[in-house]
């Protein structure tokens, strides 16, 4: 069995020094380390789809499926065919599925048609009147889970673009999963459950696998890091793992947009002469993001981060891969959005050899792809040009991200770094300037000339946020005279007599 990450790391150094790296990660990410499994590494929809229906047909208790996008196509729709076999074969089938990820892509009649087999289907976060702005968390997680023996954990959502369109000689998009079997299986599983009881009744305790029944089916260490809204378990995660690097960092992402922190983590660690690389889509589905992502790369390339564009149709994977023995794979992106308001689900794996593979894939990517370099005064420009796409693929405004979401991410953070002097700004983003000065100019004049064209709109966006207040506020002030009820003049307890006050040295007993 390889040893954990840390320990590899710091194989030299006082056996204390290596327990603490390893805690500082499980806390970081609270996920604790889970030795024997087996993680099978799925590339692209060719291999994640057969494998995840294979599974689900082979099902033969319970199904938990959960997937911030699912188009209803011919793919969507093999996908429902399966499940709604299987829970008429009496097999307990739950899907989630994101109310954002999947407007104006799956009708209520396809919902209808599962619910109507048997599948139990909830919808997260749907607008609440008594919640304006709730709908900006979303549920972002893609995994399926059968039977507490299998399950997966992918940054592929399910829709035809993922398979491709070989009529159309338009290529898949590209993606990354992993297939787990073992005791981690269980940590997956609880990460459904999680948000399920988010919207209803949650999971019985008797159908939810224990860690201990789950029996090893390999040797491979992971984390299952489950990331909720303002937890930034992966964030801290993704900082240590940029501190602790000796040697090699290699990123792929779809969408980033790095925060200041992250960014300055990723810097430091190329100028200490680690190998960091950054793999970014060349063609996006959200045209907009190409101009947002590229005003941050000055920073990196001056550093010494090698940043690269895929030349395929879409990179919507999100992985990551240290000094050949660490790995990530999930549904996370480098993106505030991602690391702190959404539900996210990432396996951490530290085994040597799938380390490896990952690397093996990454550097086949790199072969596809367009290396970005400082030209002239600082610009940011191609080592070569790379090959033409069809404007189809550039402008197509589908997948797994909101416009809107990046946008103000990357907008916001621009008009921050300029009214605040925080950093300097590149010339990629004086567009981004020029826009919201343009903006701000047209709401300054509606001000002076047409006061009511802002007044009235304001008065009803606060108006209603005053109502869900008050709402919410009942609803607390309600719990608490329950509770009052039931737990009368009950105060909070001092520390028992016997409880020890210090221990000596820095870890507990046990």
């Amino acid at each position: 069995m390889d040893r954990p990450y840390f320990q590899r790391s710091f194989g030299k150094t006082d056996p204390a020094l290596r327990l603490v790296a390893e805690q500082a990660l499980s806390r970081a990410a609270g996920a604790p380390l889970i030795p024997g499994n087996r993680v099978k590494l799925l590339k692209n929809a060719r291999e994640n789809y057969p494998a995840w229906l294979d599974a689900m047909r082979s099902a033969e208790k319970c199904i938990h499926f959960e997937s911030y996008l699912i188009y209803e196509d011919e793919v969507g729709n093999e996908f429902a065919e399966v499940l709604a076999a299987k829970a008429r074969e009496g097999v307990r089938v739950r899907l989630i599925y994101d109310w954002l990820g999947t407007s104006n892509k799956t009708s209520r009649r396809f919902w209808r048609r599962l619910r109507e087999a048997g599948v139990e289907v909830r919808c997260f976060n749907p607008p609440r009147f008594d919640q304006p702005f709730g709908w900006l968390g979303r549920d972002h997680r893609k995994m399926i889970a059968v039977d507490g023996r299998v399950g997966f954990v992918t940054g592929l959502c399910i829709g035809r673009m993922w398979a491709g369109y070989p009529e159309r000689s338009i290529e898949p998009w590209r993606d990354t999963g992993v297939m787990v079997t073992g005791p981690a299986v269980a940590d997956i599983e609880q990460a459904f459950a999680d948000v399920w009881g988010t919207m209803g009744p949650p999971l019985p305790d008797d159908e939810l696998s224990e860690r201990s029944a789950i029996h090893p089916a390999g040797e491979v260490t992971l984390r299952v890091v489950a990331s909720a809204p303002n937890t930034a378990g992966l964030f801290r995660m993704d900082q240590l793992i940029a501190a602790a690097a000796r040697e090699s960092l290699w990123l792929t992402d779809a969408y980033f947009v790095g925060m200041t922190p992250y960014v300055q983590s990723l810097c430091a660690a190329a100028r200490d002469g680690v190998d960091v690389r950054l793999l970014v889509p060349g063609t996006t589905d959200i045209p907009i993001l190409r101009a947002i992502s590229r005003s941050g790369y000055q920073p990196l390339l001056e550093a010494g981060v090698r940043i690269f564009e895929w030349n395929g149709p879409m990179l919507h994977a999100k992985t990551a891969v240290a000094d050949g023995r660490w790995a990530r794979i999930g549904s996370t992106n480098l993106n505030i959005s991602s690391w702190l308001g959404n539900y996210e689900l990432d396996v951490a794996v530290e085994d040597e050899e799938f380390a490896r593979s990952m690397e093996r894939m990454y550097l086949e990517d790199l072969a596809r792809s367009t290396e970005i370099v400082l030209g002239g005064k600082n610009r940011v420009c191609l080592v070569q040009e790379r090959p033409r796409r069809p404007r189809r693929l550039m402008m197509s405004g589908q997948g797994s991200i909101g416009r809107a979401g990046v946008g103000v991410i990357r907008v916001g953070s621009v008009v921050d770094a300029a009214i605040r002097n925080r950093r300097t700004l590149g010339p990629a983003e004086a567009k981004i300037m020029f826009s919201a000065a343009a903006v701000l100019t047209i709401l300054s004049v509606a001000a002076v000339l047409r006061p009511l064209w802002l007044t009235v709109p304001m008065a009803v966006l606060s108006g209603w946020l005053a109502v869900s207040l008050f709402m919410r506020a009942f609803r607390l002030h309600r719990l608490r005279g329950r509770e009052g009820k039931d737990l009368p003049g009950i105060q909070a307890p001092g520390p028992p007599d016997d409880c020890p006050r210090a221990r000596k040295g820095p870890f507990p007993d046990h």
